[in-house]
């Protein structure tokens, strides 16, 4: 199947079908110049101890278009049971959900094409971004169960920014730095981490991995009123900066990464990852000083630019997955299942199987 038969994909049976995008001829004429770059990411999902109802839920490619990405369709295929995309609604994060009654074999696949492009801040220039909605903006400030900004989240923020003089940009680079400076990355946490901040800063915790460190950061801006919001997604390709750890192509099960965003007037929102400056430190050639050329490379770059290797998911807090009775999830970047006997661990390969390829095919 060729780019612009997969985008026009209406339905195959039930359970597959495609979301509207970009044909191909289109793309090509309007964004070759610009640097884009497309991909393909396959995931395969297979409940191995399917017990009474099995539900699988998987995120798909941000729903909206955004400077750095562009979805360009999506195709699934669930044989033996019922298939729907829907978005959550508050954060309007897309996911594809599976239902498979007792005595199937429940397997899911999807796959998504989208367009990537490398997105970075000029502090140099005057900014003339269109402005932001101001609901969108209010979102983005308020709390939520997942992400507190009272009490000990405030008394940090309050704390870190004390004395810097300037607006919103220079408050959210004391915080990044602050960050930077005060966290580690912990190789011994699952996964991506929980992004239970409150725990972090009661207890002076204050390792983890990607959704915990950015949460960080976007919980501490959204304490000073400024918008900020984790952005859950995966990586697709390896880097092109000379990171061997800040990227993963092929078989990228294993590739979920968090960054993070904040919003300020002129700039739009601003792309940040401290994290993953604590990711070169742990990781790069087994490990690198703080003021290592590398390290200081990736520190300057991570406030105000990312490099697309990635696909971006969803905005999305404390989840409720559509037709689940367990109660919400904190983020969605991972696939997520159910059974009779309850919620799967994600991480659990001997009861939750998946794979998750990825390719550049333009």
């Amino acid at each position: 199947m060729d780019r612009r038969d997969f985008l026009r994909v209406a339905g195959v049976a039930s359970a597959s079908a495609a979301l509207p995008g970009i044909s191909g001829a289109a793309f090509a004429d309007t964004y070759a110049a610009d640097k884009w770059r497309i991909f393909e990411v396959t995931t395969k999902v297979e409940v191995l101890k399917p017990q009474g109802t099995t539900r699988v839920w998987l995120p798909t490619p941000l729903t909206h278009d955004s400077r750095y990405l562009k979805a360009l369709g999506n195709q699934w295929n669930a044989e033996g049971g019922k298939i729907a995309f829907s978005e959550d609604p508050r954060y309007k994060a897309g996911m594809v959900s599976a239902e498979f009654p007792e005595g199937t074999r429940p397997q899911l696949v999807l796959v998504s094409r989208f367009a990537t492009r490398d997105v970075a801040v000029d502090f140099s220039k005057r900014a003339d971004a269109p402005a932001e909605d101001r609901e969108t903006l209010r979102k983005y400030t308020q709390p939520s169960e997942h992400m507190p900004t009272d009490g000990i989240v405030k008394d940090t923020s309050s704390e870190i920014v004390r004395g810097v003089r300037g607006g919103d940009v220079e408050k959210a680079r004391a915080i990044y730095e602050w960050i930077v400076d005060n966290t580690y990355r912990d190789g011994k946490v699952r996964g991506c981490g929980t992004g239970d901040v409150k725990f972090m800063l009661e207890n002076k915790a204050l390792g983890g991995k990607c959704a915990d460190l950015n949460a960080l950061f976007t919980v501490l801006a959204r304490a000073e009123g400024i918008p900020a919001r984790d952005v859950y997604g995966i990586r697709v390709a390896n880097s092109n900066l000379g990171y061997k750890s800040l990227g993963k192509a092929g078989d990228i099960t294993k590739a979920q990464h968090c960054r993070a965003e904040f919003y300020a007037a002129g700039y739009g929102w601003i792309p940040v990852d401290p994290a993953d400056v604590r990711k070169v430190i742990l990781e790069e050639d087994g490990g690198k000083k703080e003021d290592d050329p590398m390290v200081l490379a990736a520190r300057k770059r991570l406030f105000g630019s990312w490099e697309m290797n990635w696909l971006a998911y969803n905005y999305a807090n404390d989840v409720a997955l559509p037709g689940s009775d367990r109660g919400k999830i904190a983020f969605l970047m991972y696939p997520q299942s159910e059974t009779a006997q309850g919620r799967l661990d994600e991480l659990d390969p001997d009861n939750f199987k998946y794979t998750i390829t990825s390719k550049e095919i333009a």
